[in-house]
């Protein structure tokens, strides 16, 4: 389960049956079969019981507005209190970012440059990758780790391109973690001086908060999603130090306001760069390039 959003089966459902769980105990499964590029990763982090149950949201009636976000933690969890979900979530992001360091250090000395794609689902993420690995692989070795909850499509894609790729599957979790990223790196060849691409579980809430030892976070929004995005899902953006707005060709079709959404996203982060792009036709996509090159000389070369 993941304390940032909540999401997973409920411990007391899972264990209903089993009489010799005892309420509270964690379980998280740590076996990893391994088949060949294919990494399956299963965590169950945050059980609870209803002995536990508190109600610390108000609900605004007057507005129209049921706010569950006004205990400590900033959230609320069915079935668990906010002073337990935050002493939990520090200690889940404190481990994971140990890992970071590692996968962190790890890649440093290899000389590879690393990036964390983002995005919600359906954004073009996969699609923008294979163009980038199309027009890239004749000057940069290239890496990929895929996340999914299920299925490896995505990477098979990306091997469709020449490029070698693990697929995470992540079961229930929403994202990936610093910790399965260690093991995918340890499945990957990846040769002195590369790029390693990093595509993250569709989703624009939970990885935002889970460093997985990469140079940069990539946020990829499609025009096809809306303007507001950025506001409404402002951890993404304020973590990321790219948004790629994808599939540009289709604004002519679309009400969407190209301004607007990148006012949007200064507003979350005024540090952040913005680009628009077309992972169809091209568009835009040299700037990207430039971006990750400008980057990945400070930490790797290029094919000579």
């Amino acid at each position: 389960m993941c304390t940032v959003c909540g999401c997973g089966i409920s411990v007391d459902a899972e264990h209903s049956n089993n009489p010799g769980h005892a309420p509270g105990k964690s379980s998280h499964d740590h076996s990893h079969p391994h088949s060949p590029g294919h990494h399956h990763h299963e965590h169950d982090h945050l059980p609870h019981s209803h002995d536990d149950h508190e109600h610390d949201h108000q609900h605004d009636r007057t507005a129209g507005l049921l706010d569950f976000g006004n205990g400590r933690a900033g959230v609320h969890i069915a079935g668990m209190g906010q002073e337990r979900t935050i002493s939990i979530e520090r200690d889940i992001l404190s481990k994971n970012d140990a890992f970071a360091a590692t996968n962190r250090v790890r890649l440093q000395n290899a000389r590879v440059f690393a990036l964390n794609l983002v995005s919600s689902p359906g954004s073009g993420k996969t699609s923008l990758l294979v163009r980038t690995i199309t027009d890239l692989k004749d000057k940069w070795p290239i890496a990929v780790i895929e996340g999914d909850q299920q299925t490896s499509r995505d990477a098979d894609r990306i091997r469709a391109t020449g490029a070698p790729a693990v697929q995470i599957n992540t079961g229930k979790g929403c994202h990936l973690d610093a910790h399965m990223v260690g093991h995918a790196l340890d499945r990957l060849s990846i040769q002195s001086g590369s790029l390693l691409f990093v595509e993250n579980v569709g989703n624009l809430v939970c990885p935002a908060a889970f460093d997985l030892g990469e140079a940069h976070k990539v946020v990829v929004l499609s025009v096809t999603e809306g303007e507001d995005k950025p506001l409404k899902y402002p951890d993404m953006f304020a973590a990321a130090d790219l948004m790629l707005l994808n599939k540009s060709d289709l604004l002519p079709h679309l009400d969407f306001d190209v301004s607007a959404c990148l006012a949007a996203a200064q507003r979350v982060n005024p540090r952040i760069r913005s680009l628009t792009v077309s992972a169809r036709t091209g568009e835009g996509l040299a700037a990207f390039y430039s971006w990750i090159e400008e980057r990945a000389y400070a930490v790797a070369d290029p094919v000579p």
